[in-house]
C-alpha cells in the first residue's frame, strides 16, 4: 500500500495540544471577572494561548490547503519541499510571518496573511486548478471559522472557552475575507490571475510586493475603508453564526494589555 504524502508533523501537533491547552485555562477561568479590577489571569492567560496558538493553526491549515490541491493538481514538488506535513516552520518566516502578524494583530485586529508556499504554477493541469489552488488557502480560514461559530452555538461550553474559540472564529472570517480581496499579493487576485492578459499580470507582477502594504495602510489610516471591511466581514461572522458579543470579549480578554 502506497503511502500517504500527507503526514502531520509533531510540530502540528504540539500546536493543537497547546491550543486545547488554551482552551481549558479559558473553560476554568472566570469569565464574570472580565472587565472588573480583579481579572481572572486564568481566564486572560488561556484566550491568549488559545488564540496564539489557534491562529498558528490555522496558518498552517491555510497554507496546507494551498499545497495539497496543488499536490492533487499536478505540482508533486511540494512534497520534497515538505508542505503536506502541516509543519509551520515550512510556511513561515520568522518575523514576517510570525511576529509582524501578530504584532498587527495587537495593534488593529487585523490578522496579516503570514505564510507562504512556492507553487509550480506550470506544473498545474489547467488555469481552473490555478485559480482552486490560491481559493484553498481562504477557504480553509472559512471552513474553520464557520466550525468555530457553530461549535459555539451548538455545543455547550464553559463562558471563557466560548469567549476564546469566537474571538478565534472572527479572525478566520477576517483572514478569509482579506485574502479573497483582488489584490495583488492576496490569495483572490491569484484566483483570477490565470485569465488576465500578459499584460495585466505583467504589472500585477511588479505591484505586488506593495499592493498588499498598500491595503493595509488604507485599512489603518482611512476610516472609511476600515469601516466598509468590518462590516464585511462582522456580516459574514453573523451569516455563519457568529456571536458578535462573544468574540467582541473574547477580543477584549486576548489584548489584555489594553485594559
Amino acid at each position: 500500500m502506497q503511502r500517504s504524502a500527507v503526514r502531520p508533523s509533531p510540530v502540528f501537533l504540539g500546536i493543537l495540544a497547546l491550543t486545547v491547552v488554551g482552551g481549558v485555562l479559558a473553560a476554568f477561568g472566570d469569565a464574570n471577572s472580565l472587565g472588573s479590577s480583579d481579572e481572572d489571569p486564568m481566564l486572560i492567560g488561556g484566550i491568549f494561548v488559545l488564540v496564539v496558538a489557534g491562529w498558528a493553526a490555522s496558518l498552517t491549515l491555510h497554507e496546507f490547503g494551498h499545497a495539497f490541491v496543488a499536490f492533487k493538481g499536478g505540482d508533486h514538488s511540494v512534497v520534497g519541499k515538505g508542505y503536506l506535513n502541516l509543519d509551520v516552520r515550512r510556511y513561515t518566516d520568522p518575523v514576517l510571518s510570525l511576529v509582524l502578524p501578530l504584532i498587527l494583530l495587537a495593534i488593529g485586529g487585523i490578522p496579516l496573511p503570514g505564510g507562504a508556499v512556492w507553487i509550480n504554477r506550470w506544473a498545474l493541469r489547467s488555469r481552473a486548478i490555478s485559480s482552486w489552488v490560491s481559493l484553498a488557502g481562504p477557504l480553509s480560514n472559512l471552513v474553520v471559522g464557520v466550525l468555530l461559530s457553530l461549535s459555539v452555538a451548538y455545543i455547550p461550553m464553559a463562558e471563557g472557552l466560548a469567549l476564546g474559540l469566537s474571538y478565534l472564529a472572527l479572525l478566520q472570517i477576517l483572514a478569509f475575507v482579506l485574502n479573497i480581496l483582488p489584490v495583488p499579493g492576496l490569495d483572490g487576485f491569484g484566483a483570477i490571475e490565470p485569465y488576465l492578459s500578459p499584460q495585466t499580470r505583467e504589472f500585477a507582477a511588479k505591484v505586488r510586493p506593495w499592493a498588499p502594504l498598500a491595503l493595509f495602510a488604507l485599512l489603518f489610516a482611512v476610516p472609511t475603508v476600515a469601516n466598509v471591511f468590518w462590516d464585511l466581514s462582522g456580516f459574514v461572522f453573523r451569516a455563519v453564526g457568529g456571536d458578535s458579543v462573544y468574540a467582541n470579549n473574547g477580543g477584549y480578554a486576548f489584548m489584555f494589555w489594553r485594559h
